[in-house]
């Protein structure tokens, strides 16, 4: 990740003569018309044509607190079909904890604009067609779609939000997943508020310029001057999001505001920037933090029941664990914080994850564990700042349990989690672990287990031309999880392998068993009665076979010409394949892949086939194993290129040849 930190004061830093303006909305250009696809990319549905925003700060004095103003003005044009997408809206906004001070958006203006028979063809949005969903108590969704779309259709809409939250001042994104021609944005900073200012990603600004602007902020009767900022883009490429990597708001080029210092009018500071003691105190003593923390008393009479059995901290600490998975339903709601309670969840049998987790944490301590929380940024709400506290950069809480010299993190929100694996969504960079007594601190949680699966086929060619056997698939670590959560989605175990043998093309299944289904921390194992057809009768002087048919890389998951940042799989990933075949007499082995072993620097992977006949007995093994969690951009073509091999390894058949006579 690329940040550049950019300094203001009242002083002209630097002034380029562009002035900071919006555009006239519904008010086409000749550009924006004749505007083609293929003028940017190739491979853009959309592109924005322009886009303004304009943030600055008033102080309301009947609310009693400076607000933040923020006015949004965007031009997008659509391509194709493929392109429609961008037209379906969706404007958060938020409140806070408290529930009294929440975002307000008004001044909603919309139109799509269509070109017909050289006209400029406007259909305003109807306000009737603006949606409110309620996400969360937190966050609120406002929804509308663009009217008359078409090829070639350029949609415009603008809004002005009122918000409370002031923090963070506003995140302006140059870079987005659709092209940009333009990106401006304008932030007027009144004097008594200081920001730290950082520009994250791959490309330079193309416009940075530094005013002062007079008396644009006033309070108490006294007007204060402003630092007038702007900052531009221009024909900016789009982010493309490949598979393997957390939040794209990482690498987008971005400009991010933190607020440190507020000066007030009687010469006095104050530090908003805190301290992790300041932080820890504020947690701890929070009601719906470390309140719930230390509500031990909640499991005093069933403790006996739930630790019955339990002989050492370790059996303890996995009765918990699942007692609390079994009695707490998560209601798909993140959170660091409990939402009710952890008394009324256990009663109510569902919550949040601060509610589950937090009860975990409780109902460890209850059974005389040590256990503290951590908390820490899902993989899609990007990583947090480690510089100094900012609390809002947290999104979601798990336990963390200390047995003698080790340690297991626990989210107890999903029943098919196995005891000390993590979700994925949880591998994300730093966590910050809160201790009721002792400071908190940075650990970098992991994925506790290598996600591994093995598929070992046991199988007669027979003379009628039919190759049976018996498939037999181990799965564990998050394999084994997908694969528990997608049974979860069907009511018998038979109509999973019906699912299965419609899905697999290359051979039928007559029959199957799965074990492991409800053990969370055993391996999930497959076995599944196959059948395949490799020829008609004996008849055939040579067989084509390939052996690649299990699990095969039809596609390169790495195709970008350049990848800014990392591929991160979260774990390490291991799939080996075992084939025995049992040959008709007479047959020899013609041609095969050759054996391959094929590794990636630093031994970050490893790929490895080995085809053989040991008399009537065909034999091929095969490993592909990824060894790192995350791989940086440098070893992304090496990467690329280690896929492409793999691909084309697996395109080469086994030709086995019938003696004469036979």
């Amino acid at each position: 990740m690329i940040k550049t930190y950019l300094t203001f004061t009242f002083i002209v830093l630097f002034h380029i003569c562009l002035p900071a303006q919006d555009f006239t909305f519904g008010s086409l250009t000749p550009a924006d018309v004749k505007l083609k696809r293929n003028d940017l990319d190739s491979f853009s549905n959309a592109a924005v044509l322009n886009e303004y925003g304009k943030a600055f700060m008033v102080y309301n004095d009947t609310k009693g607190y400076t607000e933040l103003i923020v006015e949004y003005h965007v031009r997008i044009k659509i391509f194709n079909r493929d392109g429609y997408g961008r037209a379906d809206i969706v404007l958060p906004t938020h409140r806070d904890e408290s529930g009294e001070r929440m975002d307000v958006l008004s001044e909603i203006k919309a139109i799509t604009l269509n070109i017909v028979d050289g006209k400029v063809v406007s259909l305003p949005l109807d306000k009737s067609q603006l949606f409110r969903e309620e996400v969360s108590k937190y966050l609120t969704h406002t929804k509308f779609t663009f009217p008359g779309l078409q090829d070639g259709s350029i949609i415009e809409y603008s809004y002005r939000l009122t918000s409370p939250h002031i923090f963070n001042f506003r995140t302006w994104y140059l870079q987005d997943d659709i092209p940009k021609v333009n990106s401006l944005f304008e932030a007027l900073i009144p004097g008594m508020y200081n920001y730290n200012v950082v520009l994250r990603g791959p490309f330079p600004l193309d416009i940075q310029d530094a005013k002062l602007k007079r008396g644009c902020f006033r309070i108490a009767g006294k007007d204060i001057d402003c630092s007038q900022m702007t900052y531009g883009m221009k024909n900016i490429p789009a982010f493309v999001e490949e598979d393997y990597m957390t939040a794209s708001s990482n690498f987008k080029s971005a400009i991010y505001f933190e607020l440190s210092d507020i000066y007030r009018l009687n010469g006095s500071n104050i530090k908003i920037t805190k301290e992790w003691r300041d932080v820890d105190r504020e947690l701890v003593t929070h009601p719906d933090f470390g309140g719930q923390m230390k509500r031990d008393n909640v499991f005093k009479s069933i403790l006996p029941t739930i630790l019955a059995g339990a002989p050492d901290e370790l059996a303890k600490a996995k009765a918990m664990y699942r007692y609390i998975q079994q009695h707490i339903k998560w209601n798909r709601y993140l959170g660091k914080y409990s939402e009710n309670n952890i008394k009324q969840a256990l009663e109510h049998r569902s919550g949040n994850i601060g509610d589950i987790n937090l009860a975990l944490i409780a109902g460890l301590r209850a059974a005389g564990l040590d256990a503290e929380a951590v908390m820490l940024s899902t993989r899609d709400n990007g990583v947090v700042n480690d510089l100094h506290p900012v609390l809002s950069d947290f999104n979601y809480v798990v336990a963390k349990v200390n047995i003698g010299d080790d340690y297991h993190l626990l989210d107890a929100s999903d029943p098919f989690l196995p005891f000390g694996l993590l979700p994925l969504r949880c591998i994300n960079g730093k966590a910050r672990v809160i201790n009721l007594k002792e400071p908190s601190y940075w650990i970098e949680p992991k994925s506790s287990q290598k996600s591994t699966i093995l598929y070992a086929l046991t199988a007669e060619l027979h003379p009628d031309g039919s190759l049976k056997g018996q498939l037999t698939t181990t799965s564990n670590g998050y394999t084994a999880l997908n694969k528990r959560h997608e049974l979860a989605n069907y009511n018998t175990t038979e109509e999973y392998i019906e699912h299965i043998d419609e899905t697999h093309t290359a051979f039928g299944i007559s029959g199957g068993e799965i074990h492991g289904i409800t053990e969370a921390e055993d391996p999930l194992v497959e076995r599944y009665d196959i059948d395949m057809k490799l020829y008609d009768g004996l008849d055939a002087p040579e067989i084509f076979f390939n052996p690649f048919f299990i699990n095969r890389v039809g596609k390169n998951p790495f195709n970008l010409d350049e990848r800014t940042y990392p591929v991160d799989m979260g774990t390490a990933r291991e799939e080996r394949v075992v084939i025995t075949v049992k040959l008709p007499a007479g047959y020899t082995l013609k041609s095969k892949p050759d054996d391959y072993n094929l590794a990636l620097e630093n031994k970050g992977g490893r790929y490895l086939t080995q085809t053989q006949l040991n008399g009537d007995t065909f034999t091929f093994s095969q490993l592909l194993a990824l060894n790192q969690a995350t791989y940086v951009p440098e070893s992304y073509f090496a990467l690329k290129e280690f896929f492409s091999r793999i691909i084309q390894q697996e395109k080469i058949d086994v030709v086995l040849h019938k003696a004469a006579g036979e």
